[in-house]
C-alpha cells in the first residue's frame, strides 16, 4: 500500500499525461473503500475522454457508455487501449481497457451515433431540478475518505435522505495535467460519484460496503459546462444486491440516465 502511494503523481490535476495512451493517477483520483486504488469516477471520465479522442467523426457523437469494473483499480502507472468493434456508417461501437500491472480493470464499450436535426419532436419526460445556486453546501468528505471526494465542490438540494437525494457536484481540477478535456469527457468523470450522494447506510465499520460493478450511462442529449446534477435514487434488495438509479443534469436540464449494479457486503 505504502509503494502504491509513493507512485502516485504529484499534481493539480487527476492525472498525469504520460503519453501513448499512459498515464499517472495523483491523491485527487484515490478512491473511497481502499486509499491505494483509485476511484472509478475520474477513471471513466479519462476513459470517456480516450474514446471522444479515438476516430473522431463530427458527424457522430457518444450516446452510451457502458463500464465494467473487473477488480480494483491501483493507484498509480496505467494506460489506456482503445479500438473500434464494430465501425458503420451510421453507428459505431468503440471499446477502451484501462491496463495496470498487467490487468484490465476497466473495460468500457461506447455506441457512437449519427446525429440529425430532430428539434421538431424533441420532448424529455425527466423533470428538472433546484439549481445549484438554490442548494446548499454539502461535504461529502465528512461521509466519505480518499481524495476524489475531497477535490469536489457540492451543493444538496432540500429533502436529500438516505436512499434518494439531489446533489450538484463540479471539480476544479482537470482530468489531465494537459487540461485540454471537453465537457463531456469532465462530466462523465462525476457521474459515478451517485453512488455515494445518498447511501442507504452509513459506510465504514459495523455496517455494509456497497461497491457498485458498473456503471451504465445513457445520454439523449450532449451535456455541456461543468456542474453535474445527480436527482439520486438507492434501492438495496433481500439477497445482498442493490442498484443505485440517477438522472443525470446540467445547467440546461436533464440529459441522461446513469445505473450502477451493487454487491451488499457486511463490514
Amino acid at each position: 500500500m505504502t509503494a502504491a502511494l509513493r507512485e502516485l503523481a504529484d499534481g493539480d490535476y487527476y492525472y498525469q499525461a504520460l503519453g501513448g495512451g499512459h498515464f499517472r493517477s495523483t491523491i485527487h483520483a484515490q478512491g473511497a473503500w481502499n486509499e491505494h486504488e483509485q476511484h472509478m469516477a475520474p477513471a471513466s471520465g479519462l476513459m470517456a475522454d480516450s474514446l471522444e479522442r479515438h476516430e473522431p467523426r463530427t458527424d457522430m457523437r457518444m450516446a452510451r457508455l457502458s463500464y465494467e469494473i473487473l477488480g480494483l483499480i491501483p493507484g498509480g502507472g496505467f494506460h489506456i487501449e482503445t479500438t473500434t468493434l464494430r465501425p458503420g456508417r451510421t453507428i459505431e461501437l468503440l471499446q477502451a481497457e484501462l491496463v495496470a500491472n498487467g490487468r484490465v480493470a476497466i473495460r468500457a464499450t461506447a455506441w457512437r451515433m449519427i446525429t440529425s436535426d430532430t428539434s421538431a419532436v424533441a420532448a424529455v419526460e425527466d423533470t428538472a431540478i433546484p439549481a445549484p445556486d438554490e442548494c446548499k453546501p454539502f461535504d461529502g468528505a465528512a461521509i466519505w475518505p480518499g481524495g476524489y471526494i475531497r477535490s469536489l465542490e457540492m451543493r444538496v438540494a432540500e429533502g436529500h435522505r438516505p436512499g434518494a437525494g439531489i446533489v450538484w457536484l463540479r471539480t476544479q481540477h482537470p482530468l489531465t495535467d494537459k487540461a485540454d478535456s471537453g465537457d463531456l469527457a469532465r462530466l462523465m468523470g462525476l457521474v459515478d460519484t451517485a453512488n455515494g450522494i445518498a447511501a442507504r447506510v452509513p459506510p465504514g465499520k459495523d455496517s455494509y460496503a456497497f461497491p457498485n460493478l458498473d456503471l451504465q450511462i445513457h445520454m439523449y442529449r450532449r451535456p455541456e459546462g461543468e456542474w453535474l446534477g445527480l436527482d439520486n435514487a438507492v434501492s438495496f434488495g433481500t439477497d445482498g444486491i442493490g442498484l443505485t438509479s440517477t438522472v443525470l443534469h446540467d445547467l440546461q436540464g436533464p440529459f441522461g440516465r446513469a445505473e450502477q449494479i451493487l454487491t451488499l457486503r457486511r463490514t
